[in-house]
Formats: C-alpha cells, structure tokens, sequence
C-alpha cells in the first residue's frame, strides 16, 4: 500500500529537502508536486486542499525560516499533516463495558467483511485475551454463514450458528443472550452487504444497531476502490452512528487514497488496516507509522511487533545455539527460516516497513518473492530427512525425483543448492558469535555476491535490486 504516493512524494520532497533556503517559489513548486501525488493517488479533492494549505501556512511561517535546515523542517512538516490528516494516534476499540462487549460490522459486499470478523476475533484473542464470540446475520448469502463458521474453527473463536430462514434481528438478539450466558467478553455480529448503497439494507442494519446497542460499529471497506470508498463512507457515516473504519485488501492497493480520506472526510478514526486472506492480517492503524511509510522513513515499530508476535522463538533460538556451536545449517533450518519470513508477510512486506526501502519493496512485490519462496519450500519438502539434512547426497536420480515431487525443474534445485550452501557459509561466520563477520557476509547474499537470495526468474533478483 502506498507505493505510488511514496514514490511521487519521495521524488518531489527529495528537491526540497536539500534546500539551505525555502522562499515562495520553491514551496509552490514542492506543494505542486505534493498536490499532483495525492490527487494521483485518489485522496478527496476537499482533502488535498486543506493539506496542501496547512503545510503552505506552516512552511512560509517562522519554524522553517528560524530552523537550521529549512528542506528537512518542511519535510517534517509535511510528516506532521499527514498525520494530522489520518487522526493522530491509534485510536482502540471501546470494550471496557459490561460483557458481551458488541461490535457490529457493516459494508457492501465483497468488501471482506466475514473475513474481518475472524481477523478481529483473533486479534482481539490472541492481543487483548478477550474470550469472543461471532455470529452471522446475513441471511441472503447462506455461503457468508458456513464461512464464518470454518474462519471461526480456524480462528478458535466460538460461533453462534444462525440459518438463512431466520430474522437478523432474531439471530443477533438470541446471540447476545448466548454469550451473556457462556460469559463471551465480546460478540462480533457479521451483517448483510449488498453490491450498493440501499434503503433495504440500510433499513435492516438500523434495526440491528438498534436491537443490540452495539458499542463499537466499524465500517469495513475495500481499500482498492479509491474514492468510492469514501463516499459510501460518508453514507454509511449518515445512516449509522459509526464508531471507526476497518480498511480491507491494502496489500492490493498501491495508492493509499482511501487511508488518507476516510478520517478528514467521515470524521471516523481508521482503526484496522487488513491484508492478505490469512486470519492474522489484520493491524492496528497508527497514524504516524503510516506517515512515516509513506515518506519513505520506514516503520520499525510495527516490524519489531510483527517479529515478537509470529516469529517462533524456540526455533530462532534453536538455530541459533545450533550455529554457535558450529554445527551444521541444514536445509531443514533454511526451510524454518522461510518459513517466519512467510509468516512476517513477506519478503515486501519486511522491506516496506525498513527506512528507505520503499523502492526495493516494490520491486519484491512485482518480482512476485512469494511464489518463490513457496517453490522452494516445495522442493525441500520433496526431500527425505536424510537428504534436507545432508545435501551432498544428492545425485542425479535424486535430484529428478525431487523435481518430479516438486513440480520444479532441475535449474531450480541447483540454485537452491547454491543459495544454502551460501547461507551455510554466512552461519559458519557466526559461529563463537561472529556477528560483524556474519553481517559482511551477507554481501553475498544480495545481487551481485554471487547468486542472489531468494531465487527469482533466471537467477536472483531483478536488476537494480539491492543494489
């Protein structure tokens, strides 16, 4: 997400940045290229205008003329807005009230709703240790019913099984008595979309918020349907008394409009950001890390939690006695270590949330790295215990088998032969805690240090790529 604006706004603040002195015009011209990017990027008209005239008033003010570099005071400034812009701080969900707390969830359809109400039933499990329940009321899509009911199971959240010949209001009133009744901190109740705006839908979902007295009701919407998504915000807004904003398939949009109009334009707070179809894609929206991505000056604060949270620490420490001891780094540990990259969201995903790394996510993302990770883990999957433990063993007969196994070809195994011998070397380094050695090491494992890390296309990274 953000990718394009990050792009344009890197470009044109990098001209401004490096000035020793700001004056009229090179202002107007940066504020030019700033209002070009975020209308590009489809944030509301009404939005840029006023973000376009807080930074003018603030960059032609005594802070940039009094400051000892101007380019980076108006940097900051511009830093400062974009918060301003998407509501300051993470703002969390309500849930210190008499149990069940309940959240109702409203959208259109196709916008992912179902699939928020397990995103937040394990969010607030495994974050906030509530113990949740969900139930369904969308009784015109009987598949929206079965599915929240196998996302439940996955999720371990209990579920309150409601039909299609039932009334919504019914189901969301006998759900709440359920849950008082098996002591559910908080119940989710999934409603009814349609393809648009209705007075039929409209109509039910009053009568729901007014049957259950939610005390949170969040919007969720598509992210990648750009200005659209604000103005059915701004109805749903008029019809409901909303209460925040769950942002939904953001890995799919590289504009980021939607995040930067919602909050200025509803009043709402975006409270999720959601990703990915896996049940753990889900975060909260901090206004200033997302700033911060979008300039290009990473987020490390959500990286570090992401890493406390999915990365399995038995494992890295196993790894880690393992290679101090001098022992071996087989393809069963390059195969882990995969493994918690996938688990981190990605190759991209990582990169993006690293200080000027913006470019070289993009370029993870377009290079397609999941699949290649995914590919790798089928050839080492292939392989018997013996062989993942002891690579040398593998010959030629092997090798076809383990291809054939696969679905790879035979350039494919070789080059991962390649990369873990590499890595191999790099964890030989760090045996006695070598850590200096171990991060000059890892030269090789980019472009250019023979091989590239992970295998994509023909061999290595795209050109450009780490570089």
């Amino acid at each position: 997400m953000f990718e394009n604006l990050s792009e344009r706004l890197s470009r044109s603040l990098k001209k401004i940045s490096g000035k020793a002195r700001l004056n009229h015009d090179n202002i107007q011209d940066a504020l030019r290229d700033v209002r070009k990017a975020l209308l590009e990027a489809d944030v509301a008209l009404s939005v840029v205008k006023e973000f376009t005239t807080q930074v003018r008033k603030r960059a032609q003010g005594v802070e940039v003329s009094r400051a000892l570099n101007p380019g980076q005071q108006f940097l900051k400034i511009v830093e400062t807005e974009l918060v301003e812009v998407m509501g300051v701080t993470n703002e969390k969900l309500s849930l210190a009230q008499q149990a069940p707390a309940i959240i109702l969830m409203a959208g259109l359809q196709g916008a992912g709703k179902t699939t928020t109400v397990a995103k937040l039933a394990k969010f607030l499990q495994d974050k906030e240790k509530k113990k949740v329940m969900v139930v369904s009321a969308d009784v015109y899509r009987p598949a929206a019913i079965k599915q929240l009911e196998r996302l439940a199971e996955e999720v371990e959240a209990e579920f309150f099984p409601s039909a299609a010949d039932q009334d919504p209001i019914d189901i969301a009133k006998n759900a709440v008595a359920h849950a008082k009744k098996t002591h559910c901190d908080v119940l989710i109740v999934d409603t009814a979309g349609r393809l648009h705006i209705d007075e039929q839908l409209m109509g039910e979902i009053q009568g729901l918020h007014k049957a259950v007295s939610p005390v949170e009701t969040l919007f969720v919407i598509d992210a990648m349907i750009g200005q659209d998504a604000v103005n059915t915000a701004k109805a749903f807004n008029e019809a409901l008394p909303l209460t925040g904003v769950v942002l939904t398939k953001t890995d799919g949009d590289a504009r980021g409009g939607a995040a930067l109009s919602v909050r200025q334009v509803t009043g709402k707070p975006i409270k999720f950001l959601g990703s990915g179809e896996t049940v753990d894609g889900l975060e909260p929206f901090h206004p200033e890390r997302i700033a911060s991505r979008i300039l290009g000056m990473g987020d490390i604060m959500t990286l570090i939690e992401e890493a406390e949270q999915k990365i399995d620490k038995v494992k890295a420490e196993k790894l880690v006695e393992k290679v101090q001891k001098g022992k071996r780094f087989d393809l069963e540990d390059l195969r882990d270590q995969l493994q918690q990259l996938q688990n981190m969201g990605g190759m991209g995903s990582m990169l993006e949330k690293l200080p000027g790394m913006g470019n070289l996510a993009q370029m993870a993302e377009q290079a397609d790295m999941g699949k290649q990770f995914k590919q790798m883990d089928a050839i080492i999957n292939s392989m018997t215990p013996q062989e993942r433990r002891n690579p040398d063993v593998l010959n030629g007969s092997r090798k076809r088998r383990i291809t054939v196994g696969s679905g790879t070809q035979i350039q494919d195994l070789n080059r991962l032969l390649k990369q873990h011998k590499q890595m191999s070397k790099m964890m030989k380094k760090m045996k006695g805690g070598g850590m200096q050695r171990m991060m000059r090491g890892l030269g090789g494992m980019m472009p250019g240090g023979g091989g590239g890390m992970p295998p994509v296309g023909g061999g290595g990274l795209p050109p450009g790529l780490g570089r």
